[in-house]
Order: structure tokens, then sequence, then C-alpha cells
């Protein structure tokens, strides 16, 4: 049904922090959130520069093709040496990308509310959001921001303050729980708002475990005051390993992002059921990642921390249990 490039990108879940779409939910509910985790992860890809075939999706989008591999590209086609920032031509390609798959984000919506005189979604991967948006009665603007997020990462990266930061994560990371939120039909203020903490959080840490990574990409989502702060250079962060002062960085980013679990978590509490497991995973699975960046004594470049599946396990039956 999606085609060989929408297997590819939805493959990808697997190796997401956290379970995309447990089993324990039911088959409808799976479903749903595949479909949603499809839509993100193709506007990643393509914000990213990691789409399968992108030369393919440009055309299915009425996009011009993507310009050449750069000449010092290396021949097997793994990732150049260094911090690599896409050049000129690179980047108006991705921005393209991102154009065409806003308007096919129309075309759904369109279609959902107009079948017979709209044009179908082109992209394997946005036809199944036509009866998603239709059943849930979504609105346009959570998968905007996905995009604007990735619009974003062409033209920013760096952030010079917390704040900025923070804005950020509500165009990258708070949209996904609030669409959760609406699939399982429980959306009210006070949830949306405790939802965002706990989306903003896992973006944060995410950005922790990812430094290095996100070097290599020309990235740094670390605010620059706070680097300022703790006397760290962006050549402390491309070190094999984190000296002292990278490490208190790291630490303190790790407990603001722990404050904001801890004003998310009790959404778990407000709803019942398998929905109540499911944000008691998502919500645990934050807290054993920090737990991850502690036992890895806050050094996360000499190796990416991960969570222990037995300690995220625990911590989710006493989040389920507890209701935070």
């Amino acid at each position: 049904m999606e085609g060989p490039a929408g297997a590819a990108t939805l493959a990808k879940a697997d190796a997401e922090n956290f379970p995309v779409a447990p089993f324990f939910l039911p088959s409808a509910w799976r479903d749903d959130l595949m479909t949603v985790y499809g839509f993100a992860r193709l506007v990643d890809d393509a914000g990213d520069g990691d789409l399968a075939d992108p030369a393919g999706t440009a055309a299915l989008l009425g996009v011009p093709a993507p310009p050449p591999a750069p000449a010092d590209a290396p021949a097997d086609g793994t990732a150049p040496a260094g911090p690599h920032r896409p050049g000129a031509e690179e980047t108006a390609f991705r921005l393209a990308l991102l154009d065409g798959l806003e308007r096919d984000l129309d075309r759904v919506f369109e279609t959902a509310l107009a079948p017979a005189g709209a044009e179908a979604p082109r992209h394997p991967l946005m036809r199944p959001l036509v009866p998603l948006v239709d059943r849930h009665g979504l609105t346009p603007e959570p998968f905007r921001r996905l995009i604007r997020a990735n619009r974003v990462d062409q033209t920013t990266d760096r952030y010079a303050t917390y704040e900025d930061l923070r804005g950020y994560c509500t165009l990258s990371a708070d949209p996904v729980g609030r669409l959760v939120l609406a699939i399982a039909g429980v959306s009210t203020p006070e949830r949306i708002a405790m939802s965002d903490a706990v989306c903003t959080a896992l973006q944060i840490v995410e950005h922790l475990q990812d430094v290095a990574e996100d070097l290599a990409r020309g990235r740094i989502y670390l605010p620059a005051e706070d680097l300022r702060r703790f006397g760290v250079t962006e050549e402390d962060l491309a070190a094999p390993s984190a000296g002292p002062a990278v490490r208190r960085l790291i630490a303190f980013q790790a407990d603001r992002a722990r404050t904001l679990l801890d004003r998310g978590a009790p959404l778990v509490g407000t709803v019942r059921g398998r929905l109540r497991l499911l944000l008691a995973g998502f919500t645990a699975g934050g807290y054993a990642a920090l737990a991850a960046v502690e036992d890895a004594g806050y050094d996360v470049l000499a190796q990416q921390a991960k969570p222990d599946k037995r300690r995220l396990a625990a911590k989710a039956a006493a989040i389920f249990a507890k209701g935070r």
C-alpha cells in the first residue's frame, strides 16, 4: 500500500526511542498512530536529507529534481567527515520538498472535506491521512507545525536562548502529543498544556542524547546562552568525550527536562484504560532516557545514552498505577 519508499519510512519506527504503536492498543489506534508517524517521519526525512528516494519523491510531488551530489562527497555514499551543512542548492531542494508536502497536505484536507471535487494526495504516506482526518475531525495546524519545524531546520542551526529552543519544540514535538489526544477524543486545554510539557521534555532529552549526531549535521540544540554560562565551546562538543564543563551543561539541561516531565506527568492520571498505559509509557520513556544520561555521567559525546528497557517498564508501571 505504501510502496517501497513508504515502507522504508515506516520501517524506521522500530529504531525510535519509544514504541510508536504498542501492541496493547486496539488495532484501529495502532493504524492511526502509524499513519501519523508516517507523515511525521516523511517530513523529517525530507528536512534532513534522509529520503530513500529523493528524486522519486520530488517527481511525485511535482518538485524539481534534486541537485547532483557534491564533487567531494564520498563515493560509497557515507556522510562526509566533520560537521555537514548542506549547500544552497541542497537547502533549496529540501525547502521545495517541504513546500510540496504542504501542498499534498492541502490535498488531504480538501479530499476529506469534499472528496468528489478534490485532487487526491499524491504521496502514499499522505493518502491514509484522509480517512484519519475525517474520522477524528483533525485540523491542519498540528501537521503544518511539523512542516514548519523542518523549514526552521533549513535556516536555523543554533538557538540563542532556552526560550528560543522551547519555541522550536512547539513546532517539532508538541503537535504529536496534540494529535494523540485528538485521535483518542480526549483533548481539553488542561490536557493539551500537560501534553506540551511532556513532548517538549522528550524533545530536549532527545537533543541531549544526540549532541554528537546533531553536530555532525551542523546543528546545536543547546542554547548559546547556556554554552557561555558553563564555558563550553563548540570545539568542546566535537571532542570524543565530554569534559567537566560539558557534563555540567548537560546535567543542567537534563534538570530542565525533568522539571517539564514532572509538570506534564499528571496527564496520565486524567485518562483511563489503554490510553493511560500509552501515556505512562511515553512519560516513563523520558524519565528512563534521563536516567541513562545520568548513568553515563552526563558524557553524551562518548556514546549515545540509551534507556534500560527493564527500568523503562518499571517506571511505566509505577506511573500508570499512580497516575503521574
